[in-house]
């Protein structure tokens, strides 16, 4: 017997529904499926040819484009109403249209120093992830408010770590060396409260732009450092500074003692938990080389978040603000091939056209994606009030401290 009318139309609205949901699911971790060898060639192709469309590196259709200017004028409409009440900061890996209309752009360590200097805003809006507009807030003055235009915006990467988690190493760990020479050290990618735990045990915080300084302030400090959650940044910052790989063992928090003998962890200088960054772990040496082949000439320059053997393989690594510095100042002419998240190697690909600017392999951040035009509107038009974060007293007072630490140090 044949379905209503009525039911027909249901099921096939709820099959579309579904058919979206997975799709965008697809779109936004294309990095995890791209690696999965299985996973269909055409579908690939296809997700990242929609992600270019998306991220504005491939041609628009005309209604799309007007829809986005639309959303432009309106926002610049409301900053001008603003004015100097409202800061925008975007974080590199933004959308072109997104860093277009933001005050600032830069990497976390850079858009920390403005978030810090500036007194006269009263409402900062960060297009960025969820814990930099956390540390935002946490270095804002008490008249500001700062705001996220999507607080889905998370990091993979910052979830891999947890302040419970963290404590009960430290425990363990206690057992083993004197904690009293253990410093502890937070990627900026982590929540408030491991900056806060930080600022309480004599810690800091660091961002890849000032990774080697912190370490080296922590080791000046103590005997050994823990950091935290990004292993591969830790490791090639402790390889800068001279470290031996038996100074430096990785902490995996499923196993005790962290996977590692008490001997190990006895001579170790250097702690690393067990984390990694998605983006920046997608880059292999294979793409290094095969790059190589094709661009005899071409330099490479990758971030730190990287596997130390594309760090060893690559010209010059570093944080955002100095791959961006890197293109700038190289010569007219020069092919640079660049291991970071897309949007910043489209955009500079389009800033400096004398120079060939390339991708080592396709790599999206997903939750940086999040923030669009009509979201940073909706935030505008509800300055103080829509996707307002907030971090405790307890937390904003520690973690204050552990962030004014990375900011005082010299560079």
């Amino acid at each position: 017997m044949p379905l209503p009318q009525g039911q027909v139309f249901f099921y096939m609205g709820g099959f579309f529904l579904l058919a979206l949901d997975l799709y965008q699911f697809y779109i936004e971790y294309y990095n995890i499926f791209s690696e999965i060898k299985f996973f269909p060639k055409a579908v690939i192709s296809f997700m990242k040819a929609h992600q270019d469309y998306l991220s504005g590196t491939r041609p628009r259709f005309l209604g799309h484009a007007l829809e986005e200017e639309e959303l432009a004028a309106a926002i610049m409409a409301r900053k001008a109403a603003l004015g100097r009440e409202l800061l925008i900061l975007t974080h590199h890996y933004q959308r072109p249209e997104i860093v277009a209309l933001g005050d600032y752009r830069g990497d976390s360590f850079g858009l920390s120093q403005k978030a810090a200097a500036n007194r006269e805003a009263r409402h900062i809006v960060f297009c960025g992830v969820h814990f930099m507009a956390e540390s935002a807030a946490i270095l804002a003055q008490p008249h500001q408010t700062v705001q996220i235009p999507d607080p889905q915006a998370g990091c993979l990467m910052a979830d891999m770590v947890a302040l419970e988690a963290v404590e009960l190493a430290w425990e363990e760990l206690a057992q083993v060396i004197d904690p009293a020479g253990l410093v502890p050290l937070a990627y900026m990618n982590s929540e408030a409260a491991l900056k806060a735990f930080c600022g309480s045990r004599g810690g800091l915080v660091c961002t890849s732009a000032n990774a080697g300084q912190a370490l080296a302030w922590g080791l000046r400090r103590g005997e050994r450092v823990f950091f935290f959650p990004d292993q591969h940044l830790g490791r090639n910052t402790g390889c800068r500074l001279g470290l031996a790989p038996e100074e430096m063992v990785v902490w995996d928090p499923e196993a005790p003692l962290g996977g590692n003998r008490p001997e190990a962890l006895r001579r170790a200088r250097l702690i690393l938990w067990d984390g990694h960054c998605h983006v920046h772990t997608r880059f292999q040496v294979e793409h290094v080389l095969a790059m190589r082949q094709a661009y005899p000439d071409a330099r490479v320059v990758v971030h730190p978040e990287c596997t130390a053997p594309v760090v060893d393989l690559a010209d010059a690594s570093g944080s955002t603000g100095f791959i961006v510095n890197y293109v700038r100042q190289a010569p007219p002419g020069a092919t640079i091939i660049i291991g970071t998240e897309i949007n910043l190697v489209h955009r500079l690909a389009m800033t400096y056209p004398d120079r060939r600017v390339l991708d080592l392999a396709y790599s999206l951040c997903p939750n940086m994606f999040r923030i669009t035009l009509d979201k940073l509107l909706a935030a505008l038009e509800q300055p103080g009030e829509r996707h307002v974060v907030t971090v405790s007293e307890e937390v904003r007072d520690h973690a204050r401290i552990a962030l004014q630490r990375m900011l005082d140090l010299k560079p």
